[in-house]
């Protein structure tokens, strides 16, 4: 690999976090050539389980359970992961990563005590979808292009959709999927919180997105603006309306031709008046000419 690759570019929590995860999957081949599991070590398992060790809630974020959930992953801190270590430096980076995963992993085993039923989970997708919120909550207007949905669409609503589908996933007694999509979900959670909570210390690199009262500021002006354009669309549209059913189909010639065949018709009647009352060699050459006139119309 050059010194010059997109790889070694990369800020170094986000590269060591990759370069891990790989190294212990391959660990995990290795190993499980002499008939260790290195599963049952660092995975995660319920805490009245027997198998249960107190480094797991934080080992098993480093576990995977093959060749494609490693790369899914890791693709997903390989693409969102820079941008928010950039911003925030690498020691905040490496917190927000590790609260997401470990936030994750709380969540699983409160739903394995609540439901009575457990396993084992590995994977860092908990902290993953942490970093998934976090850029779509700092950067909600970035258009995304994802190769199941043929249109751009924002950070924002990514998160969002990605969020309410994890939660049908985990509800749906269907499912049958073998995935833990409440850690899913507690990565969202946790992550929010961590946000929420650098927000109100006022640290700066959190800062940007993070506030309620922002995004509600938000929310209200694009409701305004969604109202106003409705408003503006609905007045226009009753001004056509009005312009093909209410008008007059009258041009400004026509009317200015009537406003002058109006005074025609006076003077012509002040003529007739005349002759009326003094005869017509009363008349005047102009007002003759005029008589003329009108009758040959």
């Amino acid at each position: 690999m050059t010194s010059n690759s997109y790889f070694s570019s990369l800020p170094p929590a986000t590269k060591y976090i990759i370069v891990v995860n790989v190294v212990v999957l391959l660990l995990d081949y290795a190993l499980h050539r002499f008939g260790i599991q290195l599963t049952a070590i660092a995975g995660m398992f319920a805490f009245n389980s027997p198998y249960f060790r107190f480094w797991q809630p934080l080992t098993y974020m480093f576990m995977h359970g093959g060749f494609w959930h490693l790369f899914c992953n890791m693709f997903a801190v390989f693409m969102f992961a820079p941008v928010l270590e950039r911003r925030w430096g690498t020691q905040r980076f490496l917190i927000y990563y590790l609260v997401s995963g470990l936030g994750a992993a709380l969540t699983q085993q409160l739903v394995w005590a609540l439901t009575g039923v457990s396993g084992i989970t590995v994977g860092a997708s908990g902290a993953v979808f942490g970093i998934l919120f976090a850029f779509g909550w700092l950067y909600p207007d970035v258009e995304m292009f994802l190769m199941f949905i043929p249109i751009p669409i924002r950070a924002r609503v990514f998160v969002l959709l990605y969020a309410l589908f994890e939660l049908w996933q985990g509800i749906s007694p269907h499912a049958g999927d073998n995935v833990a999509h409440f850690a899913h979900l507690g990565g969202f959670l946790f992550g929010w919180l961590l946000l929420l909570y650098w927000n109100r210390k006022g640290y700066t690199g959190a800062q940007a997105g993070v506030s309620s009262s922002q995004t509600a500021d938000k929310l209200r002006r694009w409701w305004n603006e969604l109202v106003s354009k409705f408003r503006s669309r609905k007045q226009e549209s009753q001004g056509k309306f009005r312009n093909y059913h209410y008008k007059d189909p009258v041009s400004d010639a026509t009317v200015e031709s009537d406003r002058t065949d109006n005074a025609e018709e006076q003077k012509v009647n002040a003529i007739l008046d005349k002759i009326k009352h003094s005869g017509y060699s009363s008349l005047t050459d102009e007002e003759k000419d005029q008589l003329f006139k009108h009758s040959k119309k």
